[in-house]
């Protein structure tokens, strides 16, 4: 996320965020993604927010990279959570081979269009052979910004899975759903379990 703008919506706001997601524990979502990374794994929280999930993913046992944009959520996310988190943006991601999970939980709808597919094919590669990828996003189309100053880039279903698919994941589950997020509005999203099915190196 290299956008100004919505970094500072996240650096201003981290008090809200932190109360609207404090009370996230356990999830089916949260399940059905750990219930396929490798035991005491390595996982990449990719847009870590607070760090509340990642410490969640610490007490399963997991290792993890917990990285965001938002220096005011890294900080919450080391003194609130005790989660070893860094500032990075999608574009730092460069690793081949090392993840054996990334969580990417309504982070990538900020992205911008023109590099989302080198993102994705950056996650393809910082993943060990059959890793395993989540990805939430909001449905639609286009690009906008919120009533907050927030850049969003949505996607259908089709077109987000053309995306994942040319990046070379294969698309294990697909779950729908709508709810508030940070400004307030109800929005329909989608959430892509996916495997990074690759040959060895």
């Amino acid at each position: 996320m290299s956008d100004p703008e919505t970094i500072g919506v996240y650096n201003k706001r981290v008090g809200e965020y932190v109360a609207m997601t404090e009370d996230l524990q356990q999830t089916a979502e949260i399940a059905a993604f750990t219930n396929q990374v490798t035991p005491a794994g390595y996982i990449l929280d990719l847009g870590c927010g607070p760090g509340n999930t990642a410490a969640f993913f610490q007490q399963m046992g997991f290792r993890v990279d917990a990285v965001d944009a938002s220096a005011e959520m890294v900080r919450v996310a080391k003194t609130r959570f005790q989660v070893a988190a860094r500032c990075a943006e999608f574009s730092d991601i460069s690793t081949h081979n090392m993840y054996d999970g990334i969580w990417a939980n309504f982070s990538l709808l900020h992205a911008q269009p023109n590099e989302f597919p080198d993102i994705l094919a950056a996650l393809f590669k910082a993943l060990k052979p059959g890793g395993v990828f989540h990805i939430g996003m909001k449905l639609g189309e286009g690009a906008a910004r919120d009533h907050l100053g927030r850049y969003y880039c949505y996607y259908s279903q089709d077109s987000l899975q053309s995306l994942l698919t040319a990046a070379g994941f294969v698309v294990i589950d697909t779950q729908f759903g709508e709810g508030p997020g940070l400004a307030g509005t109800v929005d329909p999203w989608i959430l892509f379990l996916s495997t990074a099915e690759k040959a060895e190196k």
